[in-house]
Parts: C-alpha cells; structure tokens; sequence
C-alpha cells in the first residue's frame, strides 16, 4: 500500500472510535448562549489526553467573558511538533445555538439511525473535533519522517463572533500558523465567505394608558416605520450581485424583535436585533453608515420618538489570501478522489472564524465534514445530523492533505 492507502486503512479500523468520541463531544451541551462552555472543553480534553494528544487548557479570563456576552470558555491547543518546516492550523468551535424545539432525536443524544449521527453540533461543528484530532492521528501513524508541526485548536465562542476564540489565541501569541483549516463542509473547499453586522436599536417612546393613548408616544409606531424602511432596502439588496460563486447578495434579517408591558400600555421603549450580511466586496463603514442614516431617517416620521444604535458585532468578510494555494491544491486533489467527483473551491454566505486568520495575515480555507449545503445538516435546525460516510471521507481528506504539506 502507498501512504495514501495506509491513512485510509488506519482510519477505516479505527473509525467505530471515532464515532463514540463524537457521541462523547455532543452528549455534552454547549448552548451559547448562555455560553457555560469549559466543562466541554474540560471533557474533550481529557477524551484528547487519553489518545495520546497531549491538551493545553487556556482558559479566558472571566471579565473577558462576561464583557463578550458569555459565561465561562476554555480554549484547547494541541501540539504536535514534527521538526523544522511550517505549521498548519486545524480550528473547529464547540459552541453552538441551543437546540430549540421539534427534534424527533434528543438534541443531545449522538444517537445513530440509518447511517447518519444526530445531536446539535453534530455537523457544526463537534464532528471536526473527531475529523482533525483523527486525520493527526492517522498521520502519526505512518511513522515517517515529517517537516513541520500541527494545531489543534478548539475554541468556543465562533457564536459570538470568535474575539475569545481564536482572536484571544492570537492575541495572546498562543498560535502563530503559517496555515489553517477551519471547519466546514465536505463537498466543496471554501475560500471567501460573506461579512456581517450586527446591531442593537432601541426605539424610546412614552408609556401612556390605553384608554389615553394621545397622552404617549409609541415606540412600537417608531420601530414599525424603521422595520418597514430596512424591509424595503432589503428589497433592493437584491440588485447588488457578488462576482465570488456561492455567494449571491447581500441581505439583512430581524431576528429579535422585544419590547412594551402590557396589553393595555401605549409601549414606551422597543429593541429590535438585526443581521446584515455583507458580500466581500462591500465596505463594513459604508453599510453601517447607510443602515444608521436609514433608521434615523425612518424614526424621523414618528415626532417625540429617539433611537439608541449599537453595534454588536462586526465580523469582516473572507477574502483569499495569495498563500492559501497549498491548502485548496491538497484539498481539492484529495476530496476529489475520495469522494470521487469534482470538488469545487467557492464562497459561502455563511460568516466564520477564519476570518480572524486571514486578518492577521495566515492564510486560510474551510473544509471538514458535512453534507453539500447548511440545509441538508439541519445545522439551527431541529434534528441536526452528519452522515457518517461524511465524517469518514473528510478525515482521510484532512489526513492525505497533511501528509502532502507536511511529507
């Protein structure tokens, strides 16, 4: 057998292992928020410690924390040196959305039915904690003679943004690689991604009683009006069209609306969340600039209203840098063979943290296992799952790559 063979055949004998520390990652919620996410990362640690990859445990300090929105993180790194020549990073987060309702599966189960692994985080993305720690392990198994070095880098706030994620590693010179692979789907190697912006407005109207609705202001009147202007940009979003295929236009959601007291109260204070999705070539100021003018404007129609705008977040999109051509080249060559079909390199309008790598200048491409699109994983959906064939082939992609830019 060629190198190539041996990777797979070592996976394929240890894959029924691999799967139980799956099931062991997802029986162990990591909803955030509200973000309690050490004891995951305690217990992928020590499954990590027993195989034999030794664990760091970083824990962020916890006005870091709470400053994020979240309540407790533990990031992981793995080291695994190999001698002089670059080191390649290997990033998936453990935090996840909590599971919500409908699920025919327990959300955090690992069940297995037909082939396929059920549970929250079982396609985004627990699965490549398994992918990444197995394709390291079935590289070391070869026994030859390698140029490089290896991360594993388990982080738990992607969420939230990634600032006491891998932006905190960074920062705090826990890693420094000359390339990375973040988690992502097996059927095609990701290199651009959409930006995004988040945002807090809050409308301040004045309570009044029901009955005397003149003696108020309504804020809910106020937000109507901003709804209804964002809603009809939206519209026009449409007409601005990305050259990255995979990625379409941009587009904005409301996904909280809260605010008023009670039934019979003129209501005085409504705080509206939204997301704007940025496609690469836009500029984060000039939309952020454009939404502000808008809502000021719109708030504008409703006399004795004011607004309040913050921002929660801005993650800034993903652009190829020069240097990723080693990672797309392995990659594309490997996951094409395996899974016998061409493998494309494209964008997705998703947003993620390898953002924050390509920021500090190291090159970056997401790849790992998981279907051909988000909606076929049910990833924020009820009875989120991974084929296992999936998880198989992934790994002896991310294995056979390494191999290629380590041999």
């Amino acid at each position: 057998m060629n190198h190539y063979e041996q990777l797979d055949a070592w996976i394929d004998a240890h894959f029924d292992e691999q799967v139980k520390f799956l099931q062991q990652l997802i029986q162990v919620p990591t909803d955030t928020p509200p973000g309690n996410n050490t004891p995951h990362a305690e217990r992928a640690a020590d499954l990590l410690d027993a195989m034999g990859l030794t664990t760091e445990r970083h824990a962020v300090p916890h006005e870091l924390v709470k400053a994020a929105g979240l309540q407790t993180i533990t990031n992981l790194v793995v080291r695994r040196p190999y001698g002089a020549g670059r080191t390649i990073a290997l990033n998936a987060h453990g935090d996840v959305v909590p599971p919500g309702e409908g699920w025919v599966h327990k959300p955090y189960g690992g069940e297995i039915e037909n082939g396929k692994i059920y549970g929250r985080a079982a396609a985004v993305s627990k699965c490549d904690f398994s992918t990444y720690a197995f394709a390291v392990r079935a590289l070391e198994s070869l026994g030859i003679a390698l140029h490089g070095n290896v991360e594993l880098l388990f982080t738990y706030d992607e969420e939230f943004g990634g600032e006491v994620g891998p932006a905190w590693l960074l920062q705090n010179k826990l890693t420094k690689p000359d390339l990375m692979i973040a988690a992502g789907f097996s059927y095609q190697v990701v290199t651009a991604h959409n930006g995004c912006l988040q945002m807090q407005v809050t409308v301040h109207g004045k309570m009044a009683h029901a009955a005397i609705p003149e003696t108020g202001i309504d804020a809910l009147q106020g937000a109507n009006k901003i709804l209804t202007a964002l809603y009809a940009q939206n519209t026009l979003y449409k007409q601005i069209t990305s050259n990255v295929a995979g990625i379409k236009h941009p587009y904005l959601n409301f996904g909280s609306i809260e605010g008023g007291t009670n039934t019979n109260v003129v209501p005085g204070r409504v705080t509206l969340k939204l997301d704007r999705r940025m496609i690469p070539e836009e500029s984060p100021a000039e939309v952020e600039a454009n939404i502000r003018q808008l809502i000021a404007d719109a708030a504008a129609q409703t006399p004795g209203i004011t607004v309040e705008v913050k921002r929660i977040l801005l993650a800034h999109a993903l652009k190829p840098l020069p240097g990723n051509k080693p990672l797309v080249q392995a990659l594309q060559k490997h996951a094409s063979e395996v899974f016998g079909e061409p493998i494309p390199a494209l964008g997705t309008p998703l947003y993620t943290d390898v953002r924050i790598f390509c920021e500090a200048g190291i090159p970056g491409v997401i790849y790992g296992a998981g279907p051909r699109t988000v909606l076929e994983s049910n990833a924020k959906r009820a009875d989120e799952n991974l084929d296992l064939q999936d998880l198989r082939r992934a790994t002896q992609v991310i294995a056979r790559s390494l191999l290629d830019l380590l041999g």
